[in-house]
C-alpha cells in the first residue's frame, strides 16, 4: 500500500484550510485517511503551519510519500532535514549527538528568521498606517485652509469697503446735481 502525506481540503469557498493527512494514495482528496498531522492555513501571512513533528518524521522515515506542496511544508519546518541527518546517523557518517546539535541550531536559526519576518510586517503595517494617516491630515489641514481662504473672501465681498461709501455718495451728488437743474 503506497501511503502519501498530503492536503485535505476543509472550510467554505474562498476560505479554506487544510487539514495535513497521511491516507492510502488511492483513497479521494477529502475521503478516509490513516492519520491527522496537523493544519495549514495559507490566508495568513506567513502561512500558519501547525503539525506534530514526530509524527510526521516517523512517517517520512517509513516510506511515506509528500505531496509537492507538504515536501515544502515540511522542509520549511525542518522535517526533511531532520530525516536526512537521521540518515546519516543510520549509514554510520555522524553521531546521534552531532546530528541533534546540527538540527537545534538550524532550528533556532529558523524561528529566529521567521519571528524577523514576523515583525518586519508588523512594523511594516505600522510604519504604512502612520503614513496614512499623516497623508489624511495633510488633506483635512488642506481643506480647513481652503474653508478660511473662503470665508475670509465671503467676509471681504460682504464688509462695506470704501468704494463701496464712494458709490453711494456718488448716486447723491448725481441727484442733487439733477435737481439743481
Amino acid at each position: 500500500m503506497a501511503v502519501k502525506i498530503r492536503l485535505a481540503r476543509r472550510g467554505r469557498k474562498k476560505a479554506s484550510t487544510y487539514d495535513i493527512v497521511v491516507a492510502d494514495a488511492r483513497a479521494p482528496r477529502d475521503g478516509r485517511f490513516i492519520e491527522k498531522l496537523g493544519t495549514y492555513n495559507p490566508h495568513t501571512n506567513p502561512a500558519t503551519i501547525n503539525y506534530d513533528a514526530d509524527r510526521a518524521f516517523y512517517w517520512m522515515m517509513t516510506g511515506a510519500q509528500p505531496t509537492d506542496t507538504v515536501r515544502a511544508m515540511l522542509s520549511y519546518r525542518g522535517v526533511l532535514y531532520r530525516r536526512h541527518l537521521q540518515l546519516g546517523v543510520d549509514k554510520g557518517a555522524i553521531t546521534q549527538e552531532v546530528a541533534d546539535q546540527r538540527f537545534s541550531a538550524w532550528k533556532e536559526e529558523k524561528d529566529a528568521k521567521i519571528e524577523g519576518k514576523r515583525t518586519g510586517l508588523v512594523d511594516a503595517k505600522a510604519d504604512a498606517r502612520k503614513a496614512a494617516l499623516a497623508a489624511e491630515t495633510k488633506v483635512k489641514e488642506a481643506r480647513a485652509e481652503a474653508q478660511r481662504q473662503k470665508a475670509a473672501a465671503l467676509l471681504a465681498a460682504n464688509a462695506p469697503a470704501p468704494a463701496a461709501e464712494e458709490a453711494t455718495e456718488a448716486p447723491a451728488a448725481e441727484a442733487t446735481a439733477e435737481a439743481a437743474e
